[in-house]
């Protein structure tokens, strides 16, 4: 049974957002909660990727010495580093988009990804791909970046990073059989999205949290 899990985190309203989550949906289990939003600061800034991928590392590393049944990585730019963690501390590491790079492979083979940060474009193909191979699948990945919404999600202009992904789904939504969104901080416009679409939409924090409320009652 996971009694205690450990989240870590590289963006900060996302903190807030998983204990919500985690009262509602997994009320038994014991969380907590690592914060470092320097890393997916400084990939976006261009910093070598080693050098950030061992920070992350680092982080997942202290989040071990306080003995979870398992730790979380919600941050989809920096999930590289959680294979690299995976051969050094002895609890299962799950990535965020674990869950959803599954069912999205399960959902059709021309697969949309729709992003906000350069650095999670390679990060979620790779993951995409790789689920796909487990599965025995072929995919084609469609990518749309909106670097200009993130842009506005950090100026606090939540209404035009909104407007911005709208239209940008509605684009990509014709040419694919799935569309993801990529990053938790989209999580929030899944169901206006699923509505207006005529592909399925899936975003990483429902499906994440249906897995480890999974898992906690096991």
């Amino acid at each position: 049974m996971t009694k205690r899990i450990a989240f870590v985190h590289t963006v900060g309203f996302l903190v807030d957002e998983f204990r919500a989550r985690a009262r509602a949906d997994i009320p038994g289990a014991d969380c907590f909660h690592i914060l470092n939003e320097s890393l997916l600061q400084d990939l976006l800034r261009g910093a070598p990727q080693p050098l950030v991928y061992r920070r992350v590392v680092d982080q997942i590393v202290l989040a071990a010495e306080a003995r979870p049944d398992l730790i979380v990585v919600t941050c989809s730019s920096t999930s590289p580093a959680v294979d690299i963690a995976r051969r050094i501390v002895p609890q299962p590491i799950l990535k965020i988009d674990d869950p959803m790079a599954a069912e999205a492979v399960r959902c059709g083979p021309r697969i949309g990804l729709l992003c906000t940060a350069a650095s999670t474009v390679g990060p979620s193909s790779a993951l995409l791909r790789a689920h796909a191979a487990e599965q025995g699948c072929e995919i084609t990945i469609e990518t749309a970046l909106c670097a200009e919404a993130y842009q506005a999600l950090m100026a606090g202009d939540r209404t035009r990073h909104d407007a911005l992904l709208v239209a940008a789904a509605g684009a990509l939504s014709g040419k694919v059989d799935v569309l993801v969104l990529a990053q938790a901080s989209l999580a929030h416009l899944r169901d206006l999205l699923a509505a207006e679409l005529a592909c399925p939409v899936l975003a990483s924090p429902p499906l994440l949290m249906r897995d480890l409320a999974r898992l906690a009652a096991a």
